[in-house]
């Protein structure tokens, strides 16, 4: 009996030490898409041709290159993806199914509907932001209010999303039918998902979203680690159910948010940073910090290839995104038949 109480306790100091070499590895694999992202391209630059931009003592034309154009890019992916990380994970949890995502209640459709909106309607050559921001949020909105008025529930949440989503998707295809040319070009670019025009003052959007929604998260980590126990077990121990889950979709929504107000809406990464996190990592729940490094990593290593596959041509990075999204959900399909 002794000696069978061992190996649970050895247990939980390996797996911490896995989780800690595979978030090392994976910052190390995103340390070096960084390298690559601030170094190459039609305009090459070397390490201290970097530094010295970073420090304000590079020419002219570097300094517009590095800090301009792929500093604000690189941090812009690597804040996206965390925040897409952090939004899969929360609701993966939330709906316990592998295959949920921030689109399952028809967010990204509701702001890609706000800025269509705002692009085709009101202001064409206005930033799409504050359109999907509007957009996202009145989808969540009504999307909670149609599930709280029978009872918040996973399913109702689900159901109404997806309802409302497939809704709004044929209103963003009449919407590009009936906009100029010009104006449905630039439109279809940002529904695409692309980091190329982003700018510091994005970056500082982004990370302080991050702090704050990621703050938020930190205060509920508990009741929100006791929803992986079962309803009502976490009612047993005194989870507030409705509640959690309501503040939960919440910061979920507005992380992606966040993320689809500066770039558009970028797949796969809610979907597939998750699980990614918790299989290499070993953990039995999803483990929320380890999805954000992991989302950050994958969307920054995806925009790099996205910049130098087709170069000088660069592709939008939600298109290369949603390409090994559907090859990861074939894989999926697969393996739960076998």
């Amino acid at each position: 009996m002794i000696a069978a109480s061992h190996p649970p306790s050895r247990t939980l100091p390996r797996r911490r030490r896995r989780a800690t070499l595979v978030v090392g590895v994976t910052i190390a694999i995103a340390v070096l898409a960084a390298i690559a992202g601030l170094t190459t391209g039609s305009f090459d630059t070397s390490l201290s041709d970097v530094a010295s931009a970073l420090m304000g003592t590079a020419d002219g034309r570097t300094t517009v290159v590095v800090m301009g154009m792929r500093v604000p890019r690189m941090l812009a992916a690597l804040a996206i993806g965390a925040a897409l990380g952090l939004a899969g994970a929360v609701f993966q949890t939330l709906a316990r199914n592998p295959l949920a995502s921030p689109d399952i209640i028809g967010f990204s459709a509701g702001s890609a509907t706000g800025a269509l909106v705002g692009l085709t309607l009101i202001a064409p050559t206005a930033s799409p932001a504050a359109g999907a921001w509007i957009g996202g949020i009145l989808t969540v909105v009504v999307v909670m209010a149609i599930a709280r008025s029978v009872g918040v529930s996973r399913e109702r949440t689900i159901l109404a999303g997806i309802a409302l989503s497939t809704l709004l998707a044929a209103v963003n295809d009449y919407l590009l039918t009936r906009a100029p040319i010009e104006i449905a070009r630039n439109a279809d670019q940002w529904l695409h998902g692309s980091l190329v025009a982003t700018t510091l003052t994005d970056v500082a959007l982004l990370v302080g979203a991050l702090g704050v929604l990621g703050f938020v998260l930190v205060l509920v980590h508990r009741d929100f680690r006791t929803l992986e126990l079962g309803d009502d077990t976490a009612r047993s121990l005194g989870v507030r159910i409705g509640r959690l889950r309501l503040l939960l979709v919440v910061v979920a929504a507005l992380l992606t948010g966040t993320a689809t107000a500066v770039a558009g809406p970028i797949g796969f990464i809610a979907l597939a940073a998750p699980q990614l996190a918790r299989r290499t990592m070993g953990t039995s729940g999803i483990p929320l910090w380890g999805s954000a490094v992991t989302g950050a990593t994958v969307l920054l290593v995806a925009d790099v290839i996205a910049q130098r596959a087709l170069a000088p041509l660069q592709i939008p990075v939600g298109l290369l995104t949603a390409v090994v999204g559907g090859a990861y959900l074939f894989w999926i399909v697969a393996r739960t038949r076998r």
